[in-house]
């Protein structure tokens, strides 16, 4: 099996989140095309298969995640 490559190099990372869908996507480097590999539980790993590089993760229900996360002090 062939290693992935993820994050060989120090690329900046880009995110966009729309609200109004409550999703968040994020680029490793400029977005560019790529094949969307659903993971599971909201998550999206976008995948480059020329280069066999992960270039994103898309994530839906973030403001619910988030949520969850935060319990409150008493």
């Amino acid at each position: 099996m062939e290693a992935l490559k993820i994050l060989e190099s120090k690329p900046q990372l880009n995110w966009e989140y729309d609200e109004e869908a409550d999703v968040l996507y994020i680029s490793v480097g400029k977005p560019r095309p790529a094949v969307g590999v659903d993971i599971g539980e909201g998550v999206i790993v976008r995948w480059d298969e020329k280069k066999k590089e992960i270039v994103g993760l898309t994530i839906i229900g973030l403001r619910a995640r988030l949520a969850e996360g935060i319990t409150p002090q008493r």
